[in-house]
C-alpha cells in the first residue's frame, strides 16, 4: 500500500451560469464557482493565498493574486475541508480557469494546492 502524502489538499469545483447578473447584449456573462478543499495529506495545513488565470473564449487572459479565500485563510486538519462559493464575470459566454493555492503545513512545509482547469459555459437557451 503506497504511504499517504504529508502535504496533499484535493480540490474539487462546481460552476453555475448566473443569468439575473449577466447581461449578454453587453458582453457580460457571470458565474459562480464552489470550490471544495480537502485536505487529503497527514499534516495541518492552511492556505494562505491564491492564483487564479482566468482565459475567456476570446483569448483574453486574467491573472488573479490575493490573500486567502473569500476573506479566510482556512487551516485545515488532515480530513477537514473547507467549502467557498465566489464569482467571475467574463465578456464572452464561454472561459475556464485553473490555478493553485499556496498553502503552509503546520511543520513549515510551503506547497501548492493545484485547481485543475475548469470550464465555464452559458447554457444553450431554446427560444
Amino acid at each position: 500500500m503506497a504511504e499517504a502524502k504529508k502535504h496533499e489538499i484535493t480540490v474539487v469545483v462546481a460552476t453555475q451560469y448566473l443569468p439575473e447578473q449577466s447581461e449578454p447584449e453587453s458582453a457580460r456573462h457571470v458565474f459562480s464557482y464552489t470550490v471544495s478543499l480537502n485536505n487529503t495529506g497527514s499534516v495541518a495545513a492552511q492556505l494562505i493565498s491564491r492564483h487564479w488565470i482566468i482565459t475567456d473564449a476570446d483569448g483574453k487572459v486574467q491573472e488573479v493574486r490575493g490573500l486567502g479565500v473569500v476573506g479566510h485563510q482556512p487551516l485545515l486538519k488532515p480530513g477537514e475541508h473547507f467549502e467557498y462559493t465566489s464569482g467571475c464575470a467574463l465578456a464572452t459566454p464561454v472561459g475556464t480557469m485553473k490555478g493553485s493555492y499556496q498553502m503552509v503545513g503546520e511543520d513549515g512545509t510551503q506547497f501548492e494546492a493545484q485547481i485543475a482547469e475548469f470550464v465555464m459555459s452559458m447554457p444553450r437557451t431554446l427560444h
